[in-house]
């Protein structure tokens, strides 16, 4: 696998999509030891990153996190909020 330059904030790998067909198992094994995304190139440009189970794991619960806060502050700022005792009230219909 190609390494690209260490200015990159994250490090990663580099192949062409003919190299994931030739060689995947290989690339899938070096993925899961060396733990960094491998970059898949078609026709010289960035196609998709391919990742391990773990990683992709971690990723999609970031997200989802991310997403709930997104969803948070447009609630504050649509002024959809509610006082601590309201929203106590509310979650002691789930919490009973």
């Amino acid at each position: 696998m190609k390494s690209l330059p260490e200015e990159h904030c994250m490090r990663f790998f580099s192949e062409i999509v003919t190299t994931l067909k030739r060689k995947a198992s290989k690339i899938i094994s070096e993925l899961e030891r060396e733990g960094a995304p491998v970059l898949i190139t078609q026709h010289g440009r960035p196609a998709a990153y391919l990742v391990d189970v773990e990683t992709y794991e971690k990723l999609h619960q970031r997200l989802a996190i991310l997403e709930g806060i997104a969803r948070g502050e447009r609630a504050v700022d649509q002024g959809r909020i509610l006082s601590h005792a309201e929203a106590k009230k509310r979650m002691a219909r789930w919490l009973s």
